[in-house]
């Protein structure tokens, strides 16, 4: 296995270690999330540029690495549902984005086709991936808040509406994103629905 295969198969490991520290309640556990979520960010923009560069672009790479982020960020987004980060209907249109997307690419498969990433989808994952960074350095500045006591509770309650908003507002421009993508990709894949 290649180095940027390593590196995707990498991203995917990290998952569990970032739902966990966005689930289990310890100290500062939103900067160990946005620690573990970076470094899993770095290997998504190294893995691609690594195989284009050494010419080691396989079709294992093509499928997983556009997976892998899947995984990742939709693992991550589920977390903020149940921490009451971000708004569930924006996760559910961006899971039925990526189950549409992975049944033709699945279908594609079949036929011997490796479909890989578009822009239009590096633009989503860039997107997703700067809200979920911007709402884990939201958090984690608001836990960094809550338990110094360097602001007052009216502070500390604005500071809180006005992050939710942020986030929310980020979420959702990721959640277009999502939608413009999962559109053009079933557009220029139709071929794939029409032949079954």
């Amino acid at each position: 296995m290649n180095l940027p295969n390593k590196l995707t198969l990498g991203r995917i490991i990290l998952v569990p270690l970032m739902v966990a520290a966005l689930l289990i309640d310890f100290p500062f556990n939103n900067l160990v999330a946005l620690i573990i979520f970076a470094a899993a960010s770095i290997t998504d923009l190294l893995d691609g540029k690594i195989a284009r560069k050494q010419n080691l672009v396989t079709d294992f790479g093509k499928f997983a690495d556009p997976l892998a982020d899947k995984i990742l960020v939709l693992a991550t987004l589920l977390c903020f549902v149940q921490n009451g980060y971000c708004d569930c209907v924006a996760v559910i249109i961006v899971l039925f984005r990526e189950f549409s997307v992975t049944s033709i690419r699945l279908i594609a498969a079949s036929s011997g086709e490796v479909i890989a990433a578009n822009i239009w989808g590096k633009a989503k994952t860039v997107s997703q991936m700067i809200a979920v960074i911007a709402i884990l350095v939201m958090q984690f500045v608001l836990d960094l808040a809550n338990d110094t006591n360097l602001i007052s509770a009216q502070a500390e309650s604005i500071m809180n509406s006005a992050f939710g908003i942020a986030g929310e507002v980020l979420v959702w421009i990721s959640t277009v994103f999502a939608v413009i993508s999962g559109v053009i990709y079933i557009v220029q894949n139709r071929r794939f629905i029409s032949e079954t």
